[in-house]
């Protein structure tokens, strides 16, 4: 896909990995809208982005709500004057033993990370597919393809959402609507500031302007997944896959200090 002139909506574009996709996007020619929670985050979010004349507009809105993606995907039309790409960024994440995780928490992730992109795919399809060289991005996670102990539901709907991409990619082949899969690792963004799991237990950091960079890369090639980690993140999953069980003892070994260390990793 060439970027220049395509209109994309980023879905919890005010910071992080969102931010740094608009940013590298926007210096590719595209025209974009983001959204977010908090109006004056996006607010400032959308001045940054506009610096150099760049054509960006600000959605206040939450998508893991009805009202809120029927008001995002309104006023991306209006404002963008069509839709090209969508990007489902937007997510959150509460970490800890599942029985320590409350049921709030646990619907909140399935509504953010899984239910809110399904529903707003469903509903830009249509214009998506006029488009005639539309795209669906979603951001998933690393830990969608290797699941660490203390991540129990956001490994699920993270997975939940990558094999939702796979399905939709082979159902909308040959309609004009791509669906790419990003699987980012452990990123330097607000979302991880809660978290103090480092290198020494895998949680080994990269700028989020790293992931942007090869998320544009990815839809420029049609890229049919993006998975971030190098070669450390492929033999995991290689070995994730022939032989789970030495994976699952070697998290044995980290699970003490995992579980202090990710505590109090909320981003909800």
């Amino acid at each position: 896909m060439i970027l220049k002139e395509k209109k994309a909506l980023i879905t919890g574009g005010s910071s992080g990995i969102g931010f740094a996709i608009a940013e590298a996007i926007l210096s590719k020619g595209a025209k974009v809208a983001i959204t977010g929670r908090r109006p004056d985050v996006l607010e400032e979010a959308a001045r940054q982005l506009r610096q150099g004349g760049r054509s960006v507009d600000a959605i206040a809105a939450d998508v893991s709500t009805d009202q809120g993606r029927e008001t995002t995907l309104k006023l991306a039309l209006e404002k963008l004057g069509g839709l090209d790409i969508l990007i489902n960024n937007a997510g959150g994440v509460r970490a800890g033993r599942l029985e320590d995780t409350t049921e709030a928490e646990i619907r909140a992730m399935i509504e953010v990370d899984l239910v809110a992109p399904i529903l707003l795919t469903r509903a830009a399809l249509p214009v998506l597919r006029a488009s005639k060289d539309g795209l669906v991005v979603n951001v998933t996670s690393g830990i969608a393809l290797v699941a660490a102990p203390f991540y129990a539901t956001y490994a699920g709907v993270k997975g939940g959402l990558a094999k939702f991409g796979e399905s939709l990619r082979r159902e909308l082949k040959g309609e004009g609507v791509h669906v790419m899969t990003v699987y980012p690792g452990a990123t330097d963004t607000p979302m991880m500031r809660s978290s103090r799991a480092g290198p020494e237990l895998g949680f080994t950091r990269e700028p989020a302007s790293a992931v942007a960079a090869a998320v544009v890369e990815g839809i420029e090639q049609d890229a049919y997944e993006v998975i971030r980690g190098g070669e450390a993140r492929a033999k995991m999953i290689a070995l994730n896959r022939e032989n789970p069980a030495a994976l699952d003892n070697r998290f044995v070994d980290l699970k003490s200090a995992l579980a202090e260390a990710v505590r109090d990793h909320s981003a909800l």
